[in-house]
């Protein structure tokens, strides 16, 4: 099996773990002062909680823009959307968002050290960018795409990117 391998530094381990744990459904496969790691089946990830910033390493301070989740359907991103609500984490969810040059359904949650990941799923292709970057920050309001003579009596949904 191979499954990609993503290793955080945490300010609390039992707070990150915490979260993490309803993120992913599923507990720890290893506990140690100040370290965890999760084997988790869907999707496949490994991913690693060190505790304190110092390792870190060289490189673009910030360099992590987002991390996400991608599910199948726009009914897999409203059954997280209730799961994490049901945990606690208050998900801010956006519908037909233009995200990444695609229309997305998403929901967002940070961790406890401000990470943000999203649960989305692509519903389209978009020709155009509102601005690179995909966090929940500058987020604008934006007319859906509707076919050629169509017109939306709803209002103007927000765009993330």
């Amino acid at each position: 099996m191979s499954r990609v391998q993503l290793a955080l530094n945490v300010t609390d381990i039992d707070v990150a773990v915490d979260f993490y744990s309803k993120l992913f459904k599923t507990e720890p496969a290893k506990r140690r002062p100040g370290y965890a790691n999760f084997a988790i089946a869907e999707p496949p990830l490994k991913l690693v909680l060190i505790e304190g910033g110092a390792g870190r390493g060289t490189g673009v301070a910030g360099a992590l823009n987002h991390l996400g989740v991608e599910v199948e359907s726009a009914e897999e991103v409203q059954a997280a959307t209730r799961r994490l609500s049901e945990e606690g984490l208050e998900p801010d969810v956006e519908e037909s968002t233009t995200c990444c040059y695609a229309l997305q359904d998403k929901a967002w949650v940070n961790d406890p050290d401000g990470a943000p990941w999203e649960v989305y799923t692509v519903l389209a292709d978009a020709p155009d960018e509102i601005d690179l970057g995909c966090s929940t920050q500058g987020c604008a309001p934006v007319e859906p795409a509707l076919p050629a003579g169509a017109r939306s009596d709803q209002s103007a949904s927000s765009a993330c990117c």
